[in-house]
């Protein structure tokens, strides 16, 4: 089960925390909005649900 971790500001952030996500070995799932998308619009960042920990874990250490 998937769970909403956080929002970032562009697609180009979300690309960012992906790859980093990834280098840790934590799969993530970058939603765009629903409507007219570009890489300028916000994207909600989504995590596996026993994940969550690891995510904030990181975030503290940047």
């Amino acid at each position: 089960m998937w769970k909403q971790s956080f929002e970032v500001q562009t697609g180009y952030e979300a690309k960012i925390w992906k790859e980093l996500f990834n280098q840790e070995a934590i799969s993530v799932r970058v939603v765009p909005p629903l409507n007219h998308v570009s890489m300028l619009d916000p994207r909600t960042i989504w995590v596996p649900d026993g994940k969550t920990h690891l995510i904030k874990e990181i975030k503290n250490k940047i």
